[in-house]
C-alpha cells in the first residue's frame, strides 16, 4: 500500500547539502535530513572530497592497516551513513586538502581542492544542481563551520553554484539553468546551543564536554543573531547518531558527540539551525522550515 499524501508532505520537493568531507552530512544537519527524508523530501548530499587526508580520530580504528586503506575505508563509511539517512550522495572528485599544522602552517599540497580555481572547483556543482534541480541549498558559512581549507573552499563554491546555476552564460554545456529558491548556512553549533547544553549537564549532576571550549568561547551576539530558521528533529536524533557512527574512522563512540545523553539533547535544544541567506520566495524569519514559502508543486 502507498503512502497517504498526508504522510509525505515534502513530496516533491528537492534539498542539497554540499559537504566537504564524507562525515559532514552527518555531523551538520543530519536529524533535519532524516526528517524531511521521512517526510517524502528527495535529499541529495554533494561531498567535495574524499576525505583522504583526514586523520583517524577514534582511537580504536588507529591502526596501519586502517591508515593504508583510509581513503577506501572513508567511501565505504560514507555509504553506510547515506543509506542510514535515505539520501543520495553525489562524490564531487576533488582531492582532500588536509589539515595544515605548524606555526608557520606549511603550504597546501598541490592539486588539492582548496587550491582549485574557483570557476573550476564550482563547475561539477553547477552541473549536479541542474541535473537534480533542488528547491533549497545548504552549506556551510563564511569560516567554514570551523577553519578547514577544504571547508572554507566547499563555502564559496556553494554560494557561487547557487547563483551560477541560474545563469545560461556561465556553463552553457553544463545543462539547463535552475535557480534554487534558497540557500542556507549551517549554524548548529552556536555558542547558544552549547552553553544550553552545557549548563543542562551540570544542572543533572554531569560532567559536560563543553567546559574547556566555553571557557576559550569569545562570546561574539551578532554571529548567533544570525541563526534565522531552527528545524524540529528531536525525533531524528537517533538516526542521526547512527549515521555519524557509520563513520568509524571519525567519530570515537566514547568521545563527545555522545557525552550529553540524547534526551536531554531534546529536552534542552530539540532543532538543528542556519541562517537563511538567499530566498527567490517571500520569507518571514525566524522559521521552522527550509521549505517555507515554497509548495511541493514547484518545477
Amino acid at each position: 500500500m502507498s503512502d497517504a499524501p498526508a504522510s509525505r508532505p515534502r513530496a516533491g520537493l528537492r534539498l542539497l547539502h554540499v559537504h566537504a568531507h564524507p562525515d559532514d552530512e552527518s555531523s551538520k544537519g543530519a536529524a533535519s535530513t532524516a526528517r524531511y527524508v521521512a517526510e517524502g523530501a528527495e535529499v541529495h548530499v554533494a561531498t567535495c572530497t574524499g576525505g583522504e587526508r583526514g586523520s583517524v580520530l577514534n582511537p580504536k580504528m588507529d591502526r596501519p592497516e586502517i591508515q593504508a586503506n583510509i581513503t577506501e575505508i572513508r567511501r565505504q563509511e560514507m555509504e553506510r551513513a547515506r543509506d542510514i539517512l535515505g539520501i543520495t550522495q553525489h562524490w564531487l572528485g576533488f582531492v582532500d586538502s588536509g589539515w595544515p599544522e605548524g606555526d608557520p602552517k606549511p603550504p597546501l599540497p598541490e592539486g588539492c581542492f582548496a587550491l582549485v580555481p574557483l570557476e573550476e572547483a564550482a563547475a561539477p556543482l553547477v552541473r549536479l544542481i541542474r541535473r537534480i534541480r533542488p528547491h533549497v541549498v545548504t552549506t556551510y558559512d563564511e569560516r567554514g563551520g570551523y577553519p578547514h581549507p577544504d571547508h572554507i573552499k566547499c563555502h564559496e563554491i556553494a554560494v557561487a553554484a547557487f547563483e551560477w546555476a541560474a545563469d545560461p552564460e556561465r556553463y552553457p554545456d553544463a545543462g539547463e539553468p535552475w535557480q534554487a529558491r534558497k540557500l542556507y548556512f549551517h549554524h548548529s553549533f552556536n555558542r547558544a546551543r552549547v552553553q544550553a547544553l552545557h549548563d543542562a549537564m551540570l544542572a543533572h549532576g554531569l560532567e559536560s564536554p563543553w567546559e574547556e571550549r566555553l571557557r576559550d568561547w569569545k562570546p561574539e551576539p551578532d554571529w548567533d543573531a544570525r541563526v534565522t530558521t531552527k528545524v524540529p528533529c528531536s525525533d531524528f536524533f537517533g538516526v542521526r547518531d547512527q549515521a555519524l557512527l557509520a563513520h568509524a574512522t571519525q567519530i570515537d563512540p566514547d568521545g563527545f558527540w555522545f557525552a550529553v545523553p540524547r534526551e536531554l539533547q531534546a529536552e534542552v535544544w530539540p532543532t538543528e539551525d542556519f541562517e537563511l541567506v538567499t530566498s527567490h520566495v517571500p520569507s518571514t524569519t525566524p522559521e521552522d522550515d527550509l521549505f517555507a514559502g515554497i509548495t511541493p508543486t514547484e518545477d
